[in-house]
């Protein structure tokens, strides 16, 4: 299956131009909208596409297509009701999928019965010979020629038009050498109706029997492509000239049809398009159809119809070719198959159990090795692999760790992620923001595990290691270390460093073309030094290349988290850390008790957004370095003397404050008169007293940032050096006197 979501498409006409759709969907069910935002139909009747309406839940032509403005009263975004879509695709379910399928139930119709694999005759290791045929419509021919389209699925040393490799070399590589797969090519036939004919009329056995006769001008039968002389061609791919018909039956799909032919029947077949020119060529979705065709991959993603409910999700999205990963890169750099469904059909021969160590490595790309870790459920299970965003994975949005949480008996239409309905495969999402599950993006770039000093998943962290019926797992995670060819991790319990985390959601909207902007503040009130920052923000804005986003600490320091990248981009999501982003490294060793604030700016005209929400994961050490003194002073204060007395303390220990704490004991009989003031090394100074207290008769007490704000600007300044105490009395009548002090330095 090939599924898009929201991608923009040129989609052909019988009676017009070409146009550009949005499309949401795959072959089973698709929705259509221009790109303001209106539903359309393909009206057969105008040869063109239409605006919709809806009759009875369902769409039907208003008559008016889409090169005319809108009729008065549409609507946009128009859908059809659930039960209207949940029919509409199962009557394609039962033209595509074999009669042994059409009696299961929605729920049946998302599992892998076959231990996790869809059923059907499987070809997952030996050297198999497909048969590809390209084929010109009457109407629409390529210019691709049949060395072009056997060079991108048997060629050695493949790179052409910025493909990673051929679609031979693909299935060698993730294999491990297990399976060849080469395809040989017949073409370009010729149809012999209109490509719109073929929209509602299979082209796939005009084709093949264009095929047989040309195989037999060659010397070939259709016997030559079964390797296991059972009677059933291994792999049929048809191409068909011109640009991806998102439409009909021509919509890239798998599917079953049984022509008997020369002593031989189809079974399995996929149907695709060529393209225009070789410029045009790319493996991505010849080798996803291919993993259904040939190796009985699920797809692992959820189009939100199969299961009956409704919603969509998108699976393990871009991180696995039978997700959405053969998009990747314009389909050039297809994702590999991930480890979970390279282990299911026997490709990976070394498993390395992570419940027998205490550390492991993971290399990239070492596809003959998954790294599985067991649950007390035999079908339960997870997988670690390193998706450093080099080879097949530099298309990916991320680049860490990857974290599987594995259920045979799982659905990848059931995104909900309880006991009873969960994931086949779910890719942890090492943010927490569950995207994938929620439908928001395919990937983005907080969904694998960077390097993370202390513990990265446990039964506790968010995304958690607890099995899907909340029950502890054991898995601990801990020590990752950065991306890269090789990927070092603890298992089991660790001594962590501790970690604050803080979050708010001011809901500010950013001022347009205004230098200022706005600030949003979190204030952290433990003592510390800052071993690692990570922080995350989340903004909506329509052109982030407005934007200048920056992180301030408690110590005046500055760091520019995005500076006007993006250019006309939507939004800002984003986790940075102190390994990934390495300006905020400069954080490190500094005190993070005190205020850290984030500024967002907008430094040019037309686009307004808002900063929704952002937060901080510090992780650090405890500081268990004090100083403590007390000065028995025994000054006395002179009356209305602005001048007053000072006692000094000298500090001998170079080193940053993280927190303080001062007592004093002054006799006075009349204590609104006082001001009292502490005074550090640097100058910097904090009222403690400010002729507060009436009448009252002496003043013992104790100051701490938490209840004296003004110690709080001290935090983070160094200690070395005389400290002094200043009391002054402003007023007549009262006289007093110092008695003693004490300081208490954190650092």
């Amino acid at each position: 299956m090939s599924m898009l979501d929201g991608e923009v498409i040129v989609c052909g006409q019988s009676n017009g131009l070409a146009v550009e759709l949005i499309i949401y969907g795959d072959e089973f069910y698709a929705r259509y909208e221009t790109q303001t935002g209106y539903t359309v139909v393909y009206d057969t009747r105008l040869g063109r596409y239409s605006y919709a309406k809806l009759l009875n839940g369902a769409f039907i032509s208003s008559g008016v297509h889409v090169d005319k403005p809108a009729p008065l009263g549409i609507r946009r975004h128009l859908k059809e009701s659930p039960e209207v879509r949940n029919q509409k695709f199962q009557r394609r379910y039962a033209q595509l999928r074999p009669p042994e399928f059409q009696h299961l139930s929605h729920e049946a119709l998302t599992l892998g019965p076959e231990d996790g694999l869809l059923s059907g005759r499987r070809l997952t290791e030996g050297h198999i010979t497909g048969l590809t045929l390209l084929v010109n419509f009457d109407d629409v021919r390529t210019n691709i020629s049949r060395e072009d389209v056997n060079e991108m699925l048997n060629g050695q040393g493949y790179q052409r038009n910025g493909n990673f490799c051929s679609a031979r070399e693909y299935f060698e590589l993730v294999s491990t050498g297990k399976l060849t797969y080469t395809n040989y090519v017949v073409g370009p036939l010729q149809l012999s109706k209109r490509r719109s004919h073929y929209i509602n009329n299979l082209l796939v056995e005009e084709a093949l029997d264009l095929a047989h006769v040309a195989l037999q001008a060659e010397g070939k039968s259709l016997s030559d492509f079964d390797s296991r002389g059972e009677g059933v061609i291994d792999a049929l791919n048809i191409l068909y000239a011109g640009r991806t018909q998102y439409s009909g039956n021509l919509w890239p799909h798998n599917a079953v049809t049984t022509l008997f032919r020369a002593g031989v029947k189809t079974h399995f077949y996929l149907l695709a398009s060529a393209g225009r020119e070789p410029v045009d060529l790319s493996i991505g979705t010849f080798c996803h159809e291919n993993g259904h065709l040939l190796c009985r991959f699920p797809d692992m993603y959820d189009y939100g119809n199969r299961d009956g409910d409704g919603e969509k999700s998108q699976g393990i999205g871009q991180f696995c070719l039978m997700g959405s990963g053969n998009h990747n890169d314009q389909g050039r750099i297809p994702s590999p198959v991930c480890g979970y469904l390279r282990d299911l059909v026997g490709w990976a021969d070394n498993t390395v159990w992570l419940n027998r160590v205490e550390s492991a490595t993971v290399k990239h790309a070492d596809y003959s090795t998954v790294h599985k870790y067991p649950t007390n459920m035999l079908n339960e299970y997870f997988i670690v692999e390193n998706r450093s965003k080099i080879g097949l994975d530099s298309g990916l949005p991320d680049s860490g760790l990857a974290v599987y949480h594995c259920d045979t008996l799982g659905s990848n239409e059931w995104q909900s992620g309880t006991r009873e309905r969960h994931y086949q495969c779910a890719l942890l999402q090492a943010d927490g923001h569950l995207d994938l599950e929620n439908n928001r993006n395919r990937g983005d770039a907080g969904d694998l595990f960077p390097e993370t000093p202390g513990i990265a998943v446990s039964h506790e962290t968010t995304p958690s290691s607890r099995q899907w019926d909340g029950s502890d797992s054991g898995l601990v995670l801990s020590q990752i270390s950065s991306p890269g060819q090789e990927i070092t991790f603890q298992l089991g319990a660790v001594a962590a460093n501790p970690v604050a985390q803080l979050s708010i959601a001011p809901d500010l909207l950013i001022p347009d073309n205004f230098e200022e902007g706005v600030t949003s503040t979190l204030t952290v009130s433990q003592s510390g030094t800052v071993k690692f920052v990570s922080v995350w923000v989340d903004i909506i804005h329509a052109w982030i290349g407005d934007l200048i986003v920056t992180l301030k600490s408690p110590s005046g320091e500055h760091v520019i988290l995005h500076n006007r990248e993006g250019q006309s981009g939507d939004d800002i999501k984003k986790h940075y850390t102190s390994t990934g982003f390495s300006q905020l490294s400069k954080f490190n060793g500094k005190s993070m008790m005190g205020v850290w604030s984030l500024h967002v700016s907008d430094q040019a005209g037309q686009d307004v957004g808002r900063l929704n929400s952002w937060g901080l994961e510090i992780e650090y050490d405890d500081v268990s370095h004090v100083f403590e003194k007390t000065i028995q002073a025994n000054l006395a204060i002179p009356d209305q003397d602005v001048m007053g007395v000072e006692s000094p303390m000298v500090v001998d220990i170079d080193a940053v404050l993280a927190d303080i704490e001062v007592s004093i004991d002054i006799a006075h009989t009349y204590i609104s008169d006082l001001q009292v003031v502490l005074i550090s090394p640097s100058g910097q100074s904090a009222n403690l007293h400010l002729y507060e207290g009436g009448s009252r008769d002496n003043l013992k007490a104790v100051y701490h940032p938490d209840t004296t704000p003004d110690l709080m600007a001290l935090i983070g300044i160094r200690i070395k050096g005389e400290w002094v105490l200043k009391v002054a009395d402003r007023a007549v009548a009262d006289t007093g006197e110092l008695i003693s002090w004490s300081l208490k330095l954190v650092y």
